[in-house]
């Protein structure tokens, strides 16, 4: 482990490093039994196993494991090389099992001597140990002198008496002075606590313009069109019976077909409620909780179930880039614009000299890096306030709407801009490196404002 572990002191255990030992492990295995008990997790399997499975791991010292591929293989069944950004049921479950965990921890069933938590971001999770009880001391009492015998101050009581005298003429002539001193740093403490307090986050200035509004903010998500293997090619290609015949299979399960097998159109499906990309999924949940906190109202519409004459009379966030044909209007003339060359999409600056950004992939197809594009426009094609959170690829768009949700990013990246920002249009260049499907903290790359 990272560090030593002492269940007497204030360390904890972090993902990494070298198994527990025997008396921490037998600990830690007491507290996940009373967690997996609990009413919290007692009526939820999958969330038992779960937990189960990553504490396990990380007590042996084992992180492979743990990795979000590898867990959705070992517990969901999933194929070993399947699609985490298509199919994101390990980062859910993780989240489930942590808002299960708060709720254990808060109702105090137990006072174990250790902690069990799953870090945001992470599988690994971390045991923490409750600090232990100091001694406490009584001071020692201070004999009093022997009745019979002066003491010392009995010897010294008239110097002391003159020297009280002095003191008291002393303080009688500073008070005055001291107390204007407290006074004058009362207040000006006061003032610099007013000052700090009336002065807005950047979070609050950006997003100031849709709190000034009457109606609610419309989160707004495309749906592209999905196509699925018709149930006459998933029997046709079924290798046992009873293969394919409940919905839950049909929409989960991959027919044994070869790449050279021949398809028709006729063997694919159209499936109208399907189609929302897992990162606008993320985007659209970070910025509605945002607006929540900040007690905005909000409605998510979906596809076509928004129009242009909807975007007129509300502020909006739209979703998403090459997607959404919202984005792609309304930020195709700006200076920072998704655009698709020689097949390849990317983000291009306008200019002779402008820079263009696209997405990486590693040796096996999989995403390593992309990039996103936030715009802020006070007054858009719409007449509305419109904010546009988009990425070249879905990794790029939830990584967008991180960075607009999240005040030390935007305090960060409007640290050196003008101090009238809040009043002008704006455009962020974000990127993120892609780890197992799951996008890193945004980091700004470039910004325009006009």
């Amino acid at each position: 482990m990272e560090s030593s572990i002492l269940p007497n002191g204030n360390s904890q255990i972090h993902s990494g490093g070298s198994p527990a030992d025997g008396p921490e492990k037998e600990a830690v295995l007491r507290e996940l039994e009373s967690i997996l008990s609990s009413p919290f997790f007692r009526t939820s399997n999958r969330s038992k196993q779960f937990l189960s499975y990553v504490v396990q791991h990380t007590l042996d010292g084992n992180h492979e494991p743990l990795k979000e591929r590898t867990i959705g293989a070992k517990l969901f069944q999933r194929p070993a090389g399947y699609s985490t950004g298509d199919d994101p049921v390990v980062r859910v479950q993780a989240g489930e099992v942590r808002r299960r965990l708060e709720q254990y921890h808060h109702a105090g069933l137990n006072h174990a001597p250790v902690r069990i938590e799953l870090p945001v971001g992470a599988y690994a999770p971390e045991f923490r140990w409750a600090p232990a009880a100091l001694p406490h001391f009584e001071p020692a009492a201070h004999p009093e002198p022997p009745r019979d015998e002066p003491t010392p101050a009995a010897a010294h009581s008239g110097a002391e008496a003159d020297q009280v005298s002095k003191s008291r003429g002393l303080f009688s002539r500073t008070a005055p002075i001291l107390g204007l001193g407290l006074v004058l740093v009362l207040v000006l403490l006061a003032s610099t606590v007013y000052r700090s307090s009336e002065r807005k986050s950047a979070l609050d200035q950006f997003w100031s313009p849709v709190l000034a509004s009457s109606g609610p903010v419309l989160i707004c998500l495309a749906k592209p069109t999905v196509y699925l293997p018709s149930l006459e090619l998933l029997r046709r290609y079924s290798t046992s019976p009873g293969e394919f015949t409940t919905e839950l299979q049909r929409y989960t399960q991959r027919p044994p077909m070869h790449p050279q097998d021949k398809l028709v159109w006729g063997d694919m499906q159209e499936y109208a409620d399907y189609g929302v990309a897992a990162g606008d999924v993320y985007a659209a949940i970070r910025l509605s909780a945002l607006l929540g906190r900040m007690d905005k109202e909000s409605q998510v519409r979906i596809g076509s179930h928004y129009s242009f004459a909807d975007l007129r009379n509300s502020p909006a966030i739209v979703v998403g880039a090459f997607n959404n044909r919202w984005t792609m209007q309304m930020t195709s003339n700006l200076h920072f614009a998704f655009v698709e060359e020689d097949g390849k999409p990317m983000i291009r600056e306008q200019g002779p000299a402008g820079r263009a950004w696209h997405s990486k992939v590693g040796p096996h197809g999989e995403v390593t890096e992309d990039f996103g594009v936030v715009t802020r426009l006070l007054n858009s094609k719409t007449g509305q306030f419109v904010v546009a959170t988009a990425g070249i690829g879905t990794n790029g768009t939830e990584a967008a709407g991180e960075f607009v949700s999240g005040s030390e990013y935007l305090e960060e990246a409007l640290r050196t801009a003008q101090s009238d920002w809040m009043k002008k249009n704006l455009q962020f260049v974000v990127q993120t490196t892609v780890t197992d499907s799951v996008p890193g903290p945004p980091q700004v790359v470039a910004i325009y404002m006009w």
